[in-house]
């Protein structure tokens, strides 16, 4: 274990083996570092925060701080992050708003510079979020999505596995998984097709997902005799996108 002797560590904090505190960083009580992470200089963990193994935390992120959420009183409530994220400078991430309510990180994400998590959101594995996005209260955001920079997103919006956001888009509705979307506001473009490739997907999976695709938002079928007609696929990644679609309270971005 590295710890600065420019840097403040609660003794409330609980700190893992190997673990590597930068100059100026500031640990406050009640957190817990993951065995192996480095948290760079002038970085701030705060209370009910906790970090898995193995994580970058880069100079200036503050992890944990309170929601920006007029309804939130003090109260003990979380952020819990996985393991073998980069996140990167001046990142933000806040805890829940409701005592006991936590806003959730998964493993293996990259989350780079100026990068807003708000409260309560969870966000999946492998998930990367550029530059300057801002995801507003209770977003959700699956497994392996890709967000541009500077996208906003609403709150209580969610993003599907493996969908890509354009750069700068605004996002005011749920973003099919497998999809692009962009715009302003954000409009399905089409099939992720370099996301989906990249990520192993075989040429019949994409076949497959390019038909349930024109079935939904090219057939001009309503909503309902659309994702009958897809159920009818008999295909996992269908039925993830028919679950998905049936469960968009804001609705979703279309062509």
């Amino acid at each position: 274990m590295t710890i600065h002797p420019t840097s403040i560590v609660s003794s409330g904090a609980r700190l893992g083996s190997a673990v590597h505190i930068g100059p100026y960083a500031l640990i406050e009580p009640d957190t817990d570092i993951g065995d192996g992470t480095e948290v760079r200089a002038h970085a701030v963990i705060k209370r009910f925060t906790a970090l898995g193994p193995h994580n970058v935390v880069h100079e200036g992120a503050v992890l944990g701080g309170e929601p920006q959420d007029v309804g939130y009183s003090d109260c003990e409530s979380y952020l819990r992050i996985g393991a073998r994220n980069r996140i990167r400078e001046c990142v933000t991430m806040h805890r829940g708003t409701e005592a006991g309510s936590v806003t959730r990180v998964g493993s293996d994400c990259f989350i780079m510079a100026y990068a807003h998590v708000a409260h309560n959101c969870e966000v999946g594995d492998r998930v990367i979020i550029a530059n300057n996005v801002a995801l507003a209260g209770a977003v959700a955001i699956e497994d392996q999505a890709f967000i541009s920079g500077g996208v906003v997103v609403h709150q209580f919006c969610r993003i599907g596995r493996l969908a890509m956001i354009g750069g700068n888009s605004k996002i005011v509705q749920d973003c099919l998984p497998f999809v692009i979307t962009d715009g302003n506001p954000g409009r399905a473009r089409g099939l992720n097709l370099v996301g989906l490739r990249r990520a192993g997907f075989k040429s019949s999976e994409i076949q497959r997902l390019k038909q349930a695709y024109r079935i939904l938002l090219r057939s001009g079928l309503s909503l309902e005799a659309a994702l009958a007609r897809l159920t009818e696929l008999d295909d996992p990644l269908v039925d993830h996108l028919v679950e998905f679609a049936r469960n968009a309270k804001r609705g979703f971005c279309h062509e």
